[in-house]
């Protein structure tokens, strides 16, 4: 791209940026924070101790999650906007509470891991074809799956899915994109199980469709809820072809790579005293993770600059490195080669972005001096 080309596309994504924060705050935050008081009080309401435990931790600790997904969908239609947003809440709380659950030791942690995320997956298929989502009540006999609790979250995403105007131009590419999110989770959980070879070996199955090594394939299954987000967004909108929404789907597998690594880039630190191994060290070197990191961020760029309302996607991909470059771990010894190298690539159209970022770090602080502002812990969203 030329220095023109870069300094104009630049300006645009910054407006893009503003745009969207406008219409964030002014449309799409009430409407989060009413999806998620709703929620928390149902969780709350769920008998099971320790399922309802699980459910208001992820709930508190990763809301951001929720907040930062609803983002995608400034870009939705005001008329649909509120359906898209109920959607994307609803399926993010599955999904981060699908997380949790397959953390739990479980009995066979493929099969009764598959049956817990049914109430996830199932709400992306028509409903001719939607099975009972309802967990087996021995997939997680300590927890008791609690299934009245997912299988509302379930309805209620694909109830708002079923109002989008464009939903049957997406809802396979979302259907896909959710499956292999939770099978990510899935064999990444099993792991300390199974062993690490299940988890490379599924990844290595999914590869047909994509140009993505095994490793990368991996790192943007875990946080594929993004591309369905961005699909929900897209479904929003009457002009959607099968085809835009294909394009919009590679585009966000790019930036959930990216979104992944740079993760477990600034977590390295927090896994090594934990003993868990992130997505970085599956890289037997940081050139190579480097390397990764920065061709990968380049591609997300091109590949969202050729949708249509390219500056808004640009935008977004910039949003999610800029959200881990800004955090006081991307300072860490071994965080800063990778970090500092990918910045450089994207420069100078990361530079407002950043700076956005930056401050609304420390207007957070400001608000909440005593609690220390980190990244997201499960696969950062946007």
């Amino acid at each position: 791209m030329s220095a023109d080309r870069d300094h104009l596309l630049m300006a645009r994504a910054t407006f893009a940026l503003v745009l969207a924060n406008v219409r964030y705050w002014s449309t799409v935050a009430p409407l989060v924070r009413a999806e998620l008081r709703h929620w928390r009080s149902r969780a709350a309401a769920i008998s099971n101790p320790a399922f309802r435990e699980i459910a208001l931790a992820k709930l508190d600790g990763e809301r951001f999650n929720a907040e930062a997904g609803a983002m995608l969908a400034t870009l939705a239609p005001r008329a649909h906007r509120a359906d898209a947003v109920r959607a994307i809440v609803a399926l993010e709380l599955l999904f981060d509470l699908l997380d949790g659950l397959t953390e739990q030791p479980l009995e066979d942690p493929l099969g009764d891991g598959e049956r817990l995320s049914a109430p996830f997956t199932e709400a992306l298929r028509p409903a001719a074809g939607r099975r009972s989502a309802q967990p087996r009540a021995d997939a997680a006999p300590d927890l008791e799956a609690q299934g009245g609790y997912l299988l509302e979250l379930s309805r209620a995403a694909h109830e708002a899915l079923a109002r989008l105007p464009a939903r049957d131009a997406v809802i396979e590419l979302a259907a896909a994109a959710a499956a292999r999110a939770a099978q990510a989770q899935i064999h990444m959980h099993a792991a300390p199980c199974l062993g690490f070879d299940q988890a490379r070996e599924w990844a290595q199955t999914q590869r047909a469709d994509t140009d993505l090594r095994w490793r990368e394939l991996l790192a943007g299954a875990a946080s594929s809820v993004l591309v369905v987000h961005a699909l929900i967004t897209a479904g929003a909108d009457p002009s959607t072809t099968p085809s835009q929404a294909a394009r919009i789907a590679g585009a966000y597998l790019s930036v959930c790579v990216v979104l992944t690594l740079l993760d477990s880039v600034v977590d390295e630190q927090q896994d090594e005293r934990s003993g868990r191994s992130g997505y970085a060290s599956l890289y037997e070197n940081r050139e190579l993770l480097s390397q990764t990191l920065e061709e990968t961020a380049r591609r997300a760029v091109r590949q969202a600059r050729e949708l249509p309302n390219g500056p808004h996607h640009v935008a977004m991909v910039l949003g999610v490195v800029a959200y881990y470059v800004s955090s006081p771990e991307a300072g860490a010894k071994r965080a800063r080669p990778p970090i500092r190298r990918l910045q450089r690539s994207l420069m100078p159209l990361i530079v407002p972005t950043v700076a956005v970022m930056r401050a609304w770090r420390f207007a957070r602080a400001l608000r909440r001096p005593a609690v220390l502002d980190t990244t997201a812990s499960a696969p950062g969203r946007l």
